[in-house]
């Protein structure tokens, strides 16, 4: 089956996402009570037929590069570019069980929120400064320690293709204090899902960079070397002007 034509693939793709969103969620929420990985499986059932059906309906794949650079043993904070909802769903097909670090009104969603409450993301308030910090390092440190990874988007909100936002340290402050390492990641997703919902065919590439390793070292050494890497690494992604036509 090939993408649905123009301005009709997002809403193709809701027709199937949006009524799965609601009993998925209501899935999660009866299951409560049972272990996280057993709420996870059950919910992110969902994201594999979603990212299934985005393939059909709007003609985008994607590819991984970089997989070996992934720790054999232990969790790892994930540091990684936030460009549209598509990675906030691919990198649950990717890495291992992972939790994310997010706005909390995120949680005050219908059926979405509800569900993904189930998850156990670390849901912050932005506005909170210090308090978020602890909240995240405390909070972090638990879903580290139980062999859940953490995905922490560190310019904060999304940012158009071949922008660049101050990275925030946080979530190499968590990694340093759980002595975990960082992995850096960067992809081109903004360029077939951009921020205003649309859809566009194409294959959206992620890489995965060497992990950072954290022992001895200064949250802000290791903030700036993600940092370098993923920004030195977007220009191959985006085209050699620093943008690329799907």
């Amino acid at each position: 089956m090939s993408a649905v034509p123009g301005r009709w693939r997002s809403w193709v793709w809701l027709a199937l996402a949006a009524p799965t969103t609601i009993v998925f969620s209501l899935l999660g929420m009866l299951l409560f009570a049972a272990p996280f990985r057993v709420r996870y499986g059950v919910i992110t059932t969902w994201t594999r037929l979603a990212i299934w059906w985005l393939r059909i309906a709007c003609g985008i794949g994607f590819t991984v590069e970089g997989r070996e650079h992934l720790p054999a043993e232990g969790a790892a904070v994930i540091l990684a570019k936030h460009q549209s909802a598509w990675e906030t769903m691919a990198f649950q097909l990717i890495f291992p069980p992972q939790v994310w670090v997010l706005k909390q009104e995120l949680l005050r969603i219908p059926f979405f929120g509800w569900g993904l409450r189930m998850l156990e993301p670390i849901a912050i308030d932005r506005a909170a400064g210090r308090k978020a910090v602890v909240q995240l390092i405390r909070q972090g440190r638990d879903r580290l320690q139980r062999g859940i990874w953490v995905v922490v988007f560190p310019e904060g909100t999304r940012v158009a293709p071949g922008e660049h936002g101050r990275y925030k340290s946080g979530g190499a402050v968590l990694a340093v204090n759980a002595g975990v390492p960082v992995v850096p990641v960067a992809h081109n997703a903004g360029l077939y899902w951009p921020r205003d919902g649309g859809k566009r065919p194409g294959t959206i590439r992620v890489v995965i960079g060497p992990a950072i390793q954290t022992a001895g070292r200064e949250a802000e050494a290791v903030n700036a070397e993600a940092e370098a890497w993923i920004e030195g690494c977007m220009p191959r992604l985006l085209g050699a002007e620093g943008e690329q036509k799907p």
